[in-house]
């Protein structure tokens, strides 16, 4: 009992508001100076929000010289005169002790951010028309006629006649390499797929669904459906043999007797 009456006498003040004059929206601080013993320490507890008035974050306690400092951020939202409860204070002595303090009330005015002028405010008159310069049309005249005149020089530009171009030369073309340089070569491969590509051309030419994407049983299959007049049965070993010679590393087979025989099938599909 002694030690209560003891820091209820060492309570000095009230609250303090930071700014003195605090406006709508700023952070108003609440600040309250504890004297303490030595030892002795100051826990706050939370601040209510009210309607018009919230805390912004966790109260703070201060040390200060012979006692403590407790203070509140917040913000109010509406002018006046506001007179808030604050929550009571909780004492902690070095020995266990604990007391409390009534937290008393904080009393601040809230001015408002718009001027008093505002707050009765009249209609005003209209005001008059702007009686707009005297302005030289003839600069704006003669910009639009050297846009016209810049348009149809482009338009007559772009409709301007193609021109001419030149006869290419004429190129010679080579003649065909014959089979026997190929042969003598050692190239039996290139001899046999040129006999096949130009006997696949000739059919397709005759032909357009046995074109030469197909595979030689495809092809085959495909002129038996459309050609069963043509010779078929030269076609496959013909065509197989070619195609043996073109991957075979080894074969036994007369590849220029051969391709004058896939020539000699070409002109039979030829128009």
């Amino acid at each position: 009992m002694v030690t209560r009456v003891v820091l209820v006498l060492l309570q000095a003040g009230g609250w303090t508001v930071t700014p003195t004059q605090p406006t709508v929206g700023d952070t108003v601080r609440l600040e309250h100076y504890v004297p303490a013993p030595p030892g002795w320490r100051v826990r706050a507890a939370q601040l209510e929000p009210q309607p018009l008035l919230e805390p912004l974050a966790d109260p703070e306690v201060l040390r200060a010289r012979g006692g403590w400092v407790v203070r509140y951020g917040s913000v109010a939202w509406a002018p006046g005169s506001y007179r808030h409860p604050m929550p009571p204070l909780l004492l902690l002595g070095p020995d266990g002790q604990v007391d409390s303090l009534p937290g008393d009330t904080a009393v601040f005015e809230l001015r408002s951010v718009i001027g008093d002028s505002v707050t009765a405010a009249a209609p005003q008159p209209a005001l008059p028309p702007l009686r707009p310069a005297h302005r030289d049309p003839l600069p704006v005249t003669l910009a639009i006629v050297a846009a016209l005149g810049v348009l149809l020089a482009g338009v007559a530009w772009q409709r301007r006649a193609p021109r001419r171009m030149a006869e290419p030369p004429d190129v010679p073309v080579n003649p065909e390499v014959p089979d026997g340089r190929w042969l003598a070569a050692g190239e039996p491969r290139a001899v046999a797929a040129r006999a096949a590509g130009q006997l696949r051309a000739a059919v397709a030419r005759a032909i357009p669904a046995a074109h030469s994407a197909l595979s030689t049983p495809e092809c085959l299959a495909v002129l038996e459906g459309e050609r069963p007049d043509a010779p078929l049965r030269d076609l496959e070993v013909v065509l197989q043999a070619l195609d043996q010679i073109a991957f075979a590393t080894v074969h036994g087979v007369d590849v220029g007797e051969l391709a004058a025989r896939a020539r000699t099938l070409a002109r039979e599909f030829a128009p």
